[in-house]
């Protein structure tokens, strides 16, 4: 593969890390597909195989940690699930009626207003809330660490 063309994958690697930390950028998905399109061009052969194949059970891991950690840590504090769902629909509301930053308030407020609504005490709600909102931290700082070793592997293949 040419230098434009392995710029052009790091190019497209680095928007993928933007996208860990930014809700409306598919992260994680996107740095493996640059690095299957790299092997799909430039050819796998061995330290490609085993790079890629590292790639994609961090990409598993990555995501189902995004997932994960957030429920783990609203459950822990008392969350139901479908606290968690009020939270995902205020999400997605949020990302449609407030621009930038929608998602994570929508999120936030969905999963307040539900805890409110089903303990009716705010104290209770703001320890819920903040439980599932470190979760959701945790869970982006797990996707953004399994991204910069996608790409780290990535650059490994390549130098080799």
């Amino acid at each position: 593969m040419s230098g434009w063309g392995i710029a052009g994958v790091a190019a497209v690697m680095a928007v993928g890390l933007v996208g860990t930390v930014l809700p409306f950028v598919p992260g994680l998905p996107l740095i493996w597909a640059a690095g299957l399109v790299y092997g799909l061009i430039a050819g796998f052969g061995a330290p490609g195989a085993v790079a890629f194949t590292t790639m994609t059970v961090l990409l598993v891991g990555g995501m189902a940690a995004s997932f994960v950690l957030p429920a783990q840590s609203g459950a822990a504090s008392g969350a139901p699930v479908p606290t968690l769902a009020a939270g995902a629909v205020g999400a997605i509301a949020g990302f449609f009626l407030i621009p930038v930053v929608g998602l994570p308030v929508g999120a936030v407020a969905g999963v307040l207003l539900a805890e409110y609504g089903r303990t009716s005490d705010w104290p209770t709600a703001r320890r819920s809330t903040k439980a599932v909102v470190i979760g959701f931290g945790l869970g982006a700082l797990a996707e953004l660490s399994a991204g910069m070793l996608m790409v780290a592997c990535w650059v490994v293949w390549v130098l080799l």
